[in-house]
């Protein structure tokens, strides 16, 4: 296998496999560089910020008065970066002064803060090509003869270190890689990516939106959209109720003493909205777990072991603090409903409940085609025991009787060190993206912390009070963020059950067929079927077009015969030819079909 040279932070050189994630980085973190030498010497007086290299390529971020980089100037910038290449450049390693590194960019308060926060001892470790320092973090390829395969994709705006209280940036995002064929392949991805974003098509589909101006990730559900939730709620709630769940409503405000016995005030705050001081001494914080709420709900009577296990569930409203420079359409948001749940059980009862919630998922996931997943076991680091509440004896006991539970189903599963919350342990359903990417969908978690914290009890069949476990378990995540999912695996053609708008009826000449298209859709209302009647004064063709582009299951043309017949004229989205049906088999198709959940039912 090729070797690459790469040099670390502390200026050792090191030989690694050049097709390892490790190698691909380092190609990242220099193609970043190189981008950054590009711009200082095509832009006089830019101002340069962080380069980073991340999981989807490297981005470069700049700022210059009155001057922007525009899109129509990324081919010459990739010349100029493939310029170098062929010139074969060379990153040098150097430990400048500090005062000597900041004189050096005096005018430049971007590269000043990033100086100044990688200062030690008097010393800053930088990494130099050509012209340009930049601060030594990650390792970097040693040579640019090999970036070859480089792709400038786009320019956007970005706050300085995503936070909106700061300048905004401009950020050009690239990517690269070693071979011809991944750099092709992975552009065809990314013109996936853009075909099947929820943004973009959530904005074709008019199914939400959000305005920075009136909250950044505050998203707001339009009609259609709403509906699309309305129905998977509905589903869930009903899912759940018959699995012995009792939903409840709980508020959204709660004391701040509640995180702060539940731990979330020491180890979540970063993420936590700032406390509401309400001038009595109260102080009142916007929910970021729903946990603590089911644990009121718990306590509110005396429970025996018979009540166990003690099913509670909600979709419960929650904010969390992201960055702006985070935030992401539904994906990443500062409001959210998610669909939770507690259990609380006694110590003989976990495995059996464990796999009654996982058989939960399991169906939840047919009944939406979710067909890619892995099982991920999230454990504590033992290096970092700070992030996790401190009780190894109990991180030993929860962590083993997890396992067990896992092992007793014969999950196939892989262990993810750091990946637990800073109170237990949990199993991470890991489902792809559209575009293969992992993201946790469901999460079950065993948990010791919060019962003992809160003085939850039962009364035993001994007539003695005994301590219960608490599980959570979420089956698909936040409304948000499952929507954001299903509209890019789905890409946007939803199954029937799921489509805001399941039929759409044209009729062909308003005068003679209109009322005829209004009695059908009065009757499949009737049914609980969504349907519409388009009597607005477009051409024939152009209604149709556009009921395929608003993506709905179920076009129907009624004209002079189907009125005669007592029928319809069905054309499925995606299909050209249209059949002509009578009202009753339609009916009983769409009906069955709306029934059958998944698509491959």
């Amino acid at each position: 296998m090729a070797q690459v040279a790469v040099m670390s932070p502390d200026g050792s050189v090191k030989k690694i496999d050049r097709d390892s994630q490790e190698g691909l980085e380092a190609l990242r973190k220099l193609s970043a560089l190189m981008l950054k030498a590009a711009l200082k010497q095509e832009f006089k007086g830019i101002r340069l910020g962080e380069a980073v290299a991340d999981e989807d390529g490297f981005h470069v971020d700049s700022d210059k008065d009155n001057q922007q980089v525009s899109a129509d100037e990324l081919p010459a910038l990739e010349d100029v970066i493939k310029g170098m290449a062929k010139n074969d450049v060379k990153v040098e390693f150097v430990e400048v002064p500090v005062e000597e590194a900041l004189a050096e960019v005096k005018d430049d308060r971007f590269s000043t803060e990033l100086i100044n926060e990688n200062a030690k001892d008097g010393k800053v470790a930088m990494y130099q090509l050509g012209d340009v320092k930049a601060v030594a973090d990650d390792d970097i390829l040693l040579y640019g003869n090999v970036v070859k395969n480089l792709r400038l994709l786009s320019v956007a705006g970005a706050y300085w270190k995503g936070m909106s209280s700061n300048p905004m940036l401009q950020r050009i995002y690239g990517t690269v890689f070693y071979k011809k064929d991944a750099l092709e392949e992975d552009l065809k991805k990314r013109q996936e990516a853009k075909e099947r974003d929820h943004r973009v098509i959530g904005n074709q589909l008019d199914l939400f939106f959000v305005d920075p101006k009136v909250g950044a990730g505050l998203p707001y559900w339009l009609p259609k959209g709403a509906t699309i939730r309305r129905t998977i709620e509905r589903y869930i709630i009903d899912r759940e109720v018959a699995d012995g769940y009792q939903h409840v409503y709980t508020p959204v405000l709660m004391n701040l003493d509640a995180y702060k016995t539940s731990g979330h005030w020491e180890h979540y705050r970063d993420d936590m909205f700032p406390p509401m001081d309400m001038g009595d001494g109260e102080m009142l914080e916007l929910r970021p777990m729903n946990c603590p709420s089911h644990i009121q709900v718990y306590k509110h009577h005396i429970r025996s072991y018979r009540d166990l296990p003690l099913r509670i569930a909600e979709l419960g409203m929650m904010h969390r603090y992201e960055k702006s420079g985070a935030l992401s359409g539904l994906q990443r948001v500062r409001e959210m409903t998610l669909n939770d749940g507690h259990t609380f059980v006694t110590l003989d009862q976990i495995r059996s409940e464990f796999a009654k919630i996982l058989k939960l998922i399991m169906s939840v996931y047919e009944d939406f085609d979710i067909t890619d997943y892995s099982f991920r076991l999230s454990l504590r680091d033992p290096k970092n025991v700070k992030k996790y509440y401190a009780n190894d004896e109990m991180w030993e006991k929860s962590q083993s009787m997890l396992k067990s539970a896992m092992d007793d189903l014969n999950l196939d599963y892989y262990e993810a060190e750091g990946e637990a919350a800073f109170y237990g342990p949990k199993l991470d359903i890991q489902t792809k993206t559209a575009l293969g990417n992992d993201e946790t969908m469901s999460t079950i978690q065993l948990d010791f912390m919060l019962p003992e914290r809160f003085g939850l009890s039962y009364v035993g069949q001994d007539g003695k009070e005994h301590q219960p476990v608490m599980i959570h378990r979420g089956v698909v995540g936040t409304m948000e963020r499952f929507m954001a999912y299903l509209t890019e695996i789905y890409k946007g053609a939803f199954p029937t059950w799921l489509a805001p708008e399941q039929v759409h009826i044209i009729p062909v000449n308003e005068e003679a067929h209109g009322e005829y298209a209004d009695n059908l859709a009065k009757k499949m209302k009737a049914a609980n079927i969504r349907v519409n009647v388009d009597h607005r004064n477009e051409k024939m063709g152009y209604k149709i077009r556009e009921a395929q582009t608003q993506k709905v299951p179920y076009t129907l043309v009624v004209g002079d015969d189907e009125k005669n017949n007592n029928g319809v004229s069905v054309r499925k989205y995606g299909e050209k030819e249209q059949n002509e049906m009578s009202q009753e088999a339609f009916m009983n198709e769409i009906l069955e079909d709306i029934a059958s959940y998944s698509r491959e039912k």
